[in-house]
């Protein structure tokens, strides 16, 4: 019988992304990142007249942060102890949207910080590629988690039967991102690895195999939380 298999994202997930790109803007870019606005789009500004940058330098900048400036960031609390715990039970691995030539560089960022996995990138919606994750380790039955609402949609139109948690650990954006589960992509929100490991595990390992869309695992404290 195969073993369960968590999918897990990697930026404010595993690892806290934005307070490091944030802080690397004001210092070496002249620009400030402010998300109390509650809009991506708009959260970058120059700091000298807060002019809102275009798309395409935003871009830029997101991927000269990947380029250089990866070894800034650091595990989200409590992510790596649950990632050992949830491994001694299921499969893990990690689907994140990178272009592929950095998968490397993800793979040997996340061993660094104690998260030795196998490393999947992706660019665009999730759902095709957790199917195809999914096709390769036919798990028993499988999780997946992302901090953004988007990808749970994809996930749940493209792959149905799989458990899905939406985690945000990064206080600068949990606020103002979508709930996924309020709008029903998500069994559970949680932005927590001290509650999310016991949900995960609940999901991934109890008998029943009866874990569809509309049924959420036994331990309620991960039903719905910001």
């Amino acid at each position: 019988m195969t073993r369960p298999l968590l999918i897990t994202d990697c930026d404010e997930v595993l690892l806290y992304m934005v307070s490091h790109f944030r802080d690397w803007l004001a210092e070496d870019e002249g620009v400030s990142f402010d998300m109390s606005r509650g809009d991506f789009s708009s959260a970058m500004r120059r700091t000298v007249d807060g002019e809102v940058l275009a798309q395409a330098e935003m871009w830029s900048l997101l991927n000269k942060f990947f380029d250089g400036q990866m070894h800034r960031q650091t595990a989200v609390e409590g992510a790596v102890e649950a990632i050992r715990a949830i491994s001694e039970q299921a499969d893990v691995v990690v689907l994140t949207n990178l272009m592929d030539f950095r998968q490397e560089a993800r793979q040997r960022q996340l061993a660094d910080h104690g998260i030795d996995l196998r490393v999947f990138t992706n660019q665009g919606p999730k759902g095709p590629a957790l199917k195809a994750i999914l096709e390769e380790y036919a798990p028993s039955r499988a999780v997946f988690v992302d901090d953004l609402a988007q990808h749970h949609g994809s996930a749940a139109e493209v792959t149905p039967g799989i458990g899905r948690l939406h985690l945000c650990a990064e206080p600068l954006l949990a606020p103002h991102i979508a709930c996924a589960h309020a709008a029903g992509h998500a069994h559970a929100r949680i932005d927590d690895w001290q509650r999310a490991a016991p949900w995960l595990l609940d999901w991934l390992t109890r008998p029943d195999t009866d874990h569809n869309q509309n049924h959420a695992p036994s331990n309620r404290q991960g039903t719905a939380s910001r």
